[in-house]
């Protein structure tokens, strides 16, 4: 069994520790400090996630966010890099790898990709395998709301994500690290191919993608 998402989870972790706190990322207004306590209350606070948001509970939720987010950063790092509880089932190497290999690369280089200069990394070929599986398994929830077709090509094979529309047709190349970063809102940092009329790849990008 593979371990990529912990691979990209501790890589991730050593990037923190390297830019600080108050570096930016693709998360549009998240420093490293709001996406590290993002991860922390996700694998281990899921009830932090909604309870900012309810009537009765949601000044206790924020303050106990913004406790999170406030420890020093070597400990807030090493929360985020320790993962979740042994009780939680994404702490099971399986379901991990399922839940979390696409979370934690999209965030790795949601760091990365933000700094001037950065260059697309080299992932071993099992780990593009790996993303690959992960992408077109959800790809057809993912682009149901396309507006125009879309299929997805890589160098691990092809996949129709959503049939041809009469707006028309769009195919995105590339490697399954660019195609899923493209996929989940990074198309401004993703390097891939975006083939069809321009009409149809506007119509493409103005969708609403993603799984909610």
């Amino acid at each position: 069994m593979t371990a990529f998402a912990q691979t990209e989870r501790d890589q991730l972790c050593d990037e923190f520790l390297v830019v600080g706190p108050d570096a930016p990322t693709l998360c549009e207004g998240w420093t490293t400090s709001h996406l590290a306590t993002h991860l922390v209350v996700r694998d281990g606070r899921p009830d932090l996630i909604v309870g900012p948001m309810l009537p009765i509970v949601g000044g206790y939720a924020k303050n106990a966010v913004r406790a999170i987010r406030k420890q020093p950063w070597p400990d807030l790092v090493e929360a985020v890099r320790t993962g979740p509880p042994i009780y939680s089932p994404t702490a099971l190497g399986p379901i991990d790898e399922l839940v979390n290999l696409i979370e934690f690369f999209i965030h790795h280089e949601d760091v990365r990709r933000a700094a001037p200069q950065w260059e697309p990394r080299e992932l071993p070929r099992a780990e593009e395998q790996a993303i690959w599986t992960a992408l077109t398994r959800a790809s057809r929830l993912m682009f149901r709301r396309s507006r125009v077709g879309v299929e997805l090509i890589s160098p691990y094979g092809r996949n129709r994500a959503k049939p041809v529309t009469p707006q028309g047709d769009v195919a995105l190349d590339g490697l399954p690290s660019e195609l899923v970063l493209a996929a989940y809102g990074r198309r401004a940092h993703a390097r891939i191919e975006e083939v069809g009329s321009a009409d149809a790849i506007s119509a493409l990008w103005a969708s609403k993608l993603g799984l909610a």
